[in-house]
């Protein structure tokens, strides 16, 4: 492992343990060249996963845009970085579990707002406007009349 400070690749493992409930191995290394200590995550490598988009193209299943996609729906609301890892891990995970090569961009996206319902529902109903499309505010109203049922 090149050492993130000096890019020298004389590294040495210092102290492993789980992390992720066991989904993954934190490691802290340290440089014998600067000294200088850093971490690395390592998970276990899964097929890569393709998203069929709307359109009929595919494109790799990207964890930064799922990411991003919650953190933009979470704005200003109370809700944590560690709590939207979390609610991208479990996504992953069911994703991962379906098994499949391929997912349909809207199989994808019922995931996601089902995970999002939990964490927040102003998150939940801002992540739904984008992906859904509403066209007017009636739309808007029906998906705010479901969630309140």
């Amino acid at each position: 492992m090149k050492c993130p400070y000096c890019g020298d690749d004389n590294t040495r493992v210092i102290d492993s343990r789980p992390a992720d409930d066991n989904c993954s191995i934190r490691r802290r290394r340290q440089c014998d060249v600067c000294g200088k200590r850093f971490t690395t995550y390592e998970k276990v490598e899964t097929v890569p996963i393709m998203v069929v988009k709307k359109d009929r193209t595919r494109e790799a299943y990207d964890r930064s845009k799922l990411e991003m996609g919650i953190v933009r729906s979470c704005h200003k609301r109370p809700v944590n970085t560690d709590q939207i890892i979390q609610c991208v891990d479990s996504i992953e995970s069911e994703v991962f579990n379906l098994g499949l090569r391929e997912i349909e961009s809207t199989k994808l996206g019922e995931i996601v707002m089902d995970k999002i319902k939990d964490l927040d529902e102003v998150a939940y109903v801002r992540f739904a406007s984008v992906y859904r499309e509403f066209k007017d505010v009636n739309t808007f109203m029906d998906e705010l009349k479901k969630l309140l049922k």
